[in-house]
């Protein structure tokens, strides 16, 4: 019996790997649930070691496939997670708004993401948990956006909960990511057209060959 033909890659334009990262709890698994199957629970088990999910989305009339991956906050995940860093094209970095020790250690990821990820990795910084009441926040949105600005890096507030600016995050990185690699593919066409030009020097190859053919008969 015949194999069956391998899946072309015509269900989408785009693989784009994004990765999650930010404190234990701050709520990375229940953005990537609420973002991936709309929906949200209270009660998440802690991501062990990692988790991913996909979506595919469309954008700018192109389907881009989206491969999220979760990874955990706490320090004895930390070598796991480094591995996945190299892999992915953007990163989002996300802290709780109530939790100003997840803010702070911001810096820390970011400094993790400097050592393992690759140079142009893009990312976004999300306060998540904005739907609390305002007597529980313990970092206004104006640190939150300083803070995206000293790395000159987009910020949103979401709410996992709500569905606050959920679509967003995840779209605007992706616009991102496409725009780059939509940007990268036209540099490297002028490249590409001048290696198929020389159709003389080709030519010349051919006549050399064949004097040397010639020669050593």
């Amino acid at each position: 019996m015949a194999a069956p033909p391998a899946r072309a890659r015509a269900d989408y334009d785009y693989l784009i790997k994004l990765l999650l990262i930010g404190d234990s709890g701050v709520g990375k698994s229940c953005l990537l649930l609420r973002f991936s199957d709309g929906s949200f629970t209270t009660s998440f088990i802690t991501t062990i070691g990692i988790d991913f999910k996909i979506r595919t989305i469309e954008l700018d009339g192109k389907r881009i496939k989206l491969q999220i991956w979760d990874t955990a906050g706490q320090e004895r995940f930390r070598t796991i997670t480094t591995a996945y860093y190299r892999g992915a094209m953007g990163i989002l970095l996300v802290y709780d708004v109530t939790d100003e020790s997840s803010f702070n250690n911001i810096r820390n990821w970011i400094r993790n993401i400097e050592q393992h990820a690759s140079d142009n990795v893009n990312k976004i910084l999300i306060g998540n948990k904005a739907d609390m009441d305002e007597s529980k926040r313990a970092v206004p949105t104006s640190r939150g956006q300083a803070l995206a600005d000293e790395y000159g890096i987009k910020f949103f507030e979401t709410s996992a909960k709500t569905n606050l600016n959920v679509e967003e995050v995840f779209f605007s990185i992706a616009r991102d990511i496409k725009q780059r690699l939509v940007d990268t593919d036209s540099k490297a066409e002028p490249s590409t057209i001048k290696i198929n030009k020389p159709d003389q020097a080709a030519g010349a190859g051919q006549a050399a060959q064949g004097s040397a053919c010639c020669g050593s008969t």
